[in-house]
């Protein structure tokens, strides 16, 4: 089993190479959660992308990591992937929208919606709003998530 200290030492070697390229990008999902001490602990690295940083951001994945099969469900998200860096999945949303009742919601990053930035090993990592994935969760149907997030206030 990887060690929650594992996967960020995977998120602080991406910051860095992120960071370097100059890139717009934050931290999304429970991983968001866990940094924001909302949950205990979190499966994955799920990464927000602005959709104009997509491509550099893929290149720089797949040089550290292997590209997955993608298990892409009820999102119209432009550039969803699936990586594996260092046993740790990490997940790139780039252009990302929800599609709920045949409506597409653009969920697509904007350097505006970066909330804050903490320091995790010595590297610099953007924070995406919480406030944001709570609507995001509602829409995605995962309304437990969006209760903790309730449950701890904004």
């Amino acid at each position: 089993m990887i060690t929650k200290e594992q996967k960020l030492a995977v998120l602080s070697k991406l910051a860095g190479e992120f960071n370097k390229q100059n890139i717009v990008w934050a931290v999304g999902a429970s991983l968001l959660l866990y940094l924001k001490d909302y949950v205990e602990d979190f499966n994955d690295i799920d990464i927000m992308v602005a959709d104009t940083d997509a491509a550099k951001m893929e290149t720089i994945l797949k040089s550290m990591g292997t590209l997955q099969p993608s298990t892409k469900a009820n999102y119209e998200t432009k550039h969803f992937r699936e990586f594996t860096v260092d046993q740790v999945d990490v997940d790139m949303m780039g252009g990302f929208a929800i599609v709920k009742d045949g409506q597409v919601y653009d969920c697509d990053l904007k350097s505006s919606q970066i909330m804050e930035y903490i320091e995790v090993q010595g590297q610099k990592i953007p924070l995406h709003s919480i406030e944001l994935w709570r609507k995001y969760y509602m829409l995605m149907g995962r309304d437990k998530k969006a209760v903790i997030i309730d449950q701890k206030g904004i």
